[in-house]
């Protein structure tokens, strides 16, 4: 497992990172400490969570996959070992997140508020990065709109300067070591980086989709992330799973994620099968299991620092693990680039 340099920090991460969203409830506590002590055996070292987590939020589990994780650090005494990551939600409705059910906000009394409660669950006094999950500003997210413009100004939107400035006091009180933002924008990343000249600290990384159906980082971040050295931590290399085929035609397998939760509209779009069907005929082309042929290809990637896996099984955990075995050649990235011209981003 090779290690790349997160941002300009000096922290070497290995080059995937162990995504944990399904802990709490694809996952017992039990299958996570397997996942996790799997992962560590391979030579991750990177851990992602959020308060968030898990996935789909409900209120009666929120915050049990930091818990989980909080519990294996515990009985295996091994915080040192483990670069840790974990992330304040932005701007949001949902009740149960803070006292009185009041909107989430990326004020710095939230933020606070925020960081204790993952502290606490994840059995730690400090986190490696700390990243704010989305913006407080109103904008698309999560395929919302495609790749249709969607943001509006909002007069009462959290300045960045502001938050920032709650992080830089929480760096200093070594609650955190590095601060990531996630599911931004080109525009957002530039401003984050503008503050950080007048002495906030600087992002280290930016957390977004990418994968064979949705390259959009590619188009303006990727040369941002390359050039002022703020890591993307891709999440989704599987497109929640689709990239499997296992969705393709509309199935819907026992137990699949999509098959329980119905929250697969980012990928069930005009033009996702067919451009799966060309990926999944590449990899028999290749004789590559499609699994490891879409993570490997993430993994290549110049822009990509670490990338986020998940898996609700040890066997699929395992199978992913394998990617780092697929190079992704140059003859194997033209015939993946001649398919990306014809089914260009058909899941933004």
């Amino acid at each position: 497992m090779k290690q790349r340099e997160l941002g300009r920090t000096g922290i070497m991460v290995s080059e995937l990172c162990l995504g944990t969203m399904t802990f709490g409830q694809q996952n017992t506590e039990a299958e996570g400490h397997a996942q996790l002590d799997m992962a560590l055996a391979h030579g991750i070292n990177f851990i992602d969570t959020a308060e968030l987590y898990s996935i789909p939020p409900r209120a009666e589990t929120q915050g049990s996959t930091e818990t989980i994780i909080g519990s294996w650090l515990k009985a295996r005494g091994n915080r040192d070992k483990i670069i840790l990551a974990s992330k304040a939600v932005g701007r949001g409705t949902q009740p149960w997140f803070r006292p009185g059910g009041e909107e989430t906000r990326l004020t710095p009394r939230q933020i606070r508020y925020a960081l204790e409660g993952s502290l606490r669950r994840l059995n730690t006094d400090y986190l490696d990065l700390y990243q704010l999950h989305w913006p407080d500003r109103k904008i698309g997210l999560f395929g919302e709109g495609g790749t249709t413009f969607t943001s509006l100004a909002d007069a009462d939107e959290v300045p960045i300067e502001e938050t920032l400035g709650v992080l830089g006091d929480l760096v200093t009180e070594g609650k955190i070591r590095h601060v990531g933002v996630s599911n931004e924008t080109a525009w957002g990343v530039s401003e984050y980086l503008a503050c950080s000249r007048t002495g906030a600290p600087r992002i280290a990384s930016i957390q977004n989709a990418y994968n064979l159906i949705n390259r959009t980082f590619e188009i303006g971040l990727a040369e941002m992330a390359l050039r002022e050295r703020v890591s993307l931590l891709a999440y989704s290399p599987l497109a929640q799973g689709y990239l499997t085929g296992k969705y393709l035609n509309g199935a819907r397998p026992a137990g699949a994620r999509t098959t329980l939760f119905d929250r697969g509209q980012r990928y069930q779009k005009p033009g996702v099968d067919v451009a799966i069907e060309a990926y999944l005929a590449l990899a028999r082309e290749e004789g590559l299991d499609p699994v490891q042929l879409a993570v490997a290809f993430v993994t290549s990637r110049p822009f990509v620092t670490s990338n986020i896996i998940g898996a609700t099984s040890t066997q699929q955990l395992a199978t992913i693990l394998g990617s780092v075995e697929v190079t992704i050649t140059p003859e194997r990235e033209a015939k993946i680039n001649a398919i990306h011209q014809v089914y260009s981003n058909p899941a933004p």
